[in-house]
């Protein structure tokens, strides 16, 4: 009996184990031949439009926002300065402070940024991951965020971020981010 139950344990940690790869989340690298190609500094240089929601983790939206976004490159270094509008009338401003590493990858802070952001582009894509403050009722949380970005045409990218706390989804916030000519 003990020797079934080992071998029941030991398929049952195999299959487990088989599940939870299937689960593991996708790679920039997944992303290297998309095209248009991705270069930040490129596209986040001038005046950029962005429309976005945030939703809560059953997919209701909790908040709407428009966000102008002026920005300048010199060399490897970046400013993205981001003016958002709530639907609410409530205003609010993010400045990034970006530095291109070499070869597709970004570090970067700002001022509700814990520490440094990391992400790396490939192909199409961008991901981008942070600490963000967040004050939410009266206190400041620490919110982990997985940012993906993917360059549609050259003047149209969208942007989903996964929002958790301790391992737990909180939500996401969607965007969408046009260019000015």
């Amino acid at each position: 009996m003990n020797r079934r139950k080992l071998l029941l344990g030991s398929v049952g940690t195999v299959v487990g184990a088989a599940a939870l790869s299937g689960c593991a989340s996708p790679s920039v690298d997944d992303y290297a031949n998309e095209r248009p190609l991705l270069d930040l500094r490129q596209y986040f240089n001038g005046t950029v439009d962005a429309w976005g929601v945030f939703t809560d983790r059953n997919g209701k939206v909790v908040k709407r926002f428009t966000v102008v976004m002026n920005c300048q490159w010199q060399g490897d270094s970046g400013v993205l300065d981001e003016d958002f509008v709530y639907a609410d009338g409530t205003r609010d401003k993010r400045i990034w402070r970006l530095q291109h590493l070499g070869n597709g990858a970004y570090s970067g802070t700002a001022g509700d940024v814990v520490g440094t952001a990391q992400g790396q582009t490939r192909g199409n894509s961008f991901r981008w991951g942070y600490t963000l403050a967040l004050p939410v009722d009266g206190q400041v949380w620490n919110v982990q965020m997985d940012d993906w970005m993917y360059l549609m045409t050259p003047q149209v990218m969208l942007n989903k971020a996964r929002m958790t706390k301790w391992g737990i989804h909180l939500g996401d916030v969607t965007l969408s981010f046009q260019r000015r000519a």
